[in-house]
């Protein structure tokens, strides 16, 4: 598949990736550059950048691979992961079907939490650790997916549970070695994770997210079937496209990679290296046909064009932020999801113990008018190149209209949709920035993305303009 071109200065690369191959997979393809010659700074600098992605096959029923993917990759006891709510759906049902037709043997595991916690995931690792399985088939949302991700990883090399999650909330000890086969079938358009080596959870010590981050833990696999997006209630579908959306802003916005600082060794290169020529592209895209489709997914559920179109931007997205990453956006929505009080929005369950629930996309989307506002100055052709795909009208803008631009765009979808009006619609109040602050700045993996270097004090301003939108 011939996937067009990245541009950067005078330096184009010309791609060829395999979204469907037909022979064994032992992983997944990585395409490793050096930096041209514009690129260095300093020896201490970054002069290379990976790309790697899962393999993809993108279709209506494509669901129905699902055994035969796995068969072919060796797999002979799977288990089946995903949330209660999605146990009884069609899109499980026709992804176990496809397993008894290639005679895999098969357990579901239907007790993921649709935001992880440590709690749940450990749990999850148990019961895998307990069934001897040799393969893994999430079929759900970034939860059910990067449940799996987790149970693969300490199923096959057993740990305390902080070794590989993230420094410096863990030792963020890299992955051994090679995982168990994991076949992904996302069922929400939005995290990518079909495509990304992370796994995210609430560490409910700390009452925020964390991960673990590694391209080991990338699936071998996505089978992204638009038709499982079909009976998306309003606001998952939402929540899953704000994901996609600030996905493609971030990772197009982050710092270069050339300006992050070069690891030891290449196996200390991290999944999420800064934007590069490469996920540039992906981003882009991703973000041109969210410009066109989020209104009419969200607002129009028989609009199954508008769907299918959000699924295939959310894999876009997913290889842009997989290998660049994501920065302030999503490192203020960790403590914005964990904290939650009360607030639990239409469609979705009640959280873990009774306690409220900000998804993921929500949580992410709120802080992202504050944030590019502020981050615009440091490249403002960026910043309206993003707002622009989005839909905003730059004729006649400079460079100090940037700001504004995306952050207008941005609140403009929102209010269409019936987002609350910022952080006090979810229930947070200005006394709670302090916890918020707090929460955010262990998020290095994230938080040194940022295109400024933000501390405490920037944070606390961020959070406060956060709070109403409009």
């Amino acid at each position: 598949m011939q996937i067009l071109t990245a541009e950067s200065a005078q330096v184009i690369y010309v791609i060829q990736l395999s979204f469907s191959i037909g022979r064994p997979i032992v992983r997944p393809n990585t395409i490793t550059l050096a930096a041209p010659l514009h690129f260095m700074n300093t020896p201490s600098n970054e002069t290379a950048f990976t790309i790697d992605t899962s393999s993809i096959k993108f279709g209506p029923k494509i669901t129905n691979e699902a055994g035969y993917e796995l068969a072919r990759l060796g797999a002979k006891r799977v288990l089946v992961v995903t949330d209660p709510q999605m146990a009884s759906s069609e899109a499980v049902r026709i992804a176990t079907d496809s397993l008894k037709q290639a005679n895999i043997d098969f357990t579901v595991f239907d007790q993921v939490s649709i935001e992880p916690t440590d709690t749940s995931l450990k749990e999850a690792i148990k019961f895998t650790i307990d069934g001897n399985f040799d393969g893994f088939l999430p079929v759900g949302g970034g939860s059910s997916i990067d449940t799996a991700k987790a149970a693969n990883l300490y199923s096959t090399y057993p740990a305390d549970f902080l070794e590989y999650v993230n420094a410096p909330i863990g030792k963020g000890t890299p992955v051994p070695g090679e995982l168990k086969p994991l076949v992904a079938v996302p069922t929400t358009a939005g995290t990518g994770s079909e495509t990304t080596g992370v796994a995210i959870f609430d560490f409910e010590e700390l009452g925020a997210k964390t991960g673990i981050a590694h391209r080991s833990l990338r699936p071998d696999i996505g089978l992204v079937d638009p038709h499982n997006t079909r009976s998306l209630p309003k606001m998952v579908a939402a929540c899953s496209g704000f994901d996609v959306l600030c996905h493609g802003i971030e990772s197009y916005t982050a710092l270069p990679f050339s300006q992050r600082e070069a690891p030891p060794t290449p196996t200390h290169r991290p999944a999420y290296q800064g934007a590069n020529p490469i996920s540039d592209v992906w981003a882009l895209a991703a973000l041109e046909m969210v410009g066109k489709s989020i209104l009419p997914a969200v607002l129009d559920d028989n609009d199954t064009e508008a769907r299918s179109n959000m699924a295939m931007a959310a894999t876009f997205a997913g290889v842009g932020f997989g290998n660049a990453g994501v920065h302030l956006p999503h490192g203020m929505s960790y403590p914005v999801s964990g904290l939650v009080k009360q607030y639990t929005p239409e469609g979705y369950p009640e959280g873990p113990k009774g306690k409220g629930i900000v998804p993921h996309g929500m949580a992410v989307i709120l802080n992202a008018p504050a944030v590019f506002r502020y981050t615009a100055s440091s490249n403002p052709e960026r910043h309206m190149r993003a707002a622009q795909l989005l839909g905003a009208d730059v004729t006649g803008a400079g460079p100090e209209d940037a700001g504004d631009l995306i952050a207008d765009r941005l609140i403009h979808i929102l209010r269409e949709i019936g987002v609350p009006n910022g952080l006090s619609g979810v229930g947070y109040t200005v006394d709670d920035v302090p916890r918020l602050v707090e929460g955010t700045l262990p998020q290095h993996r994230v938080t040194k993305l940022a295109p400024r270097l933000t501390g405490a004090d920037e944070l606390t301003e961020l959070f406060k303009d956060s709070m109403k939108l409009w």
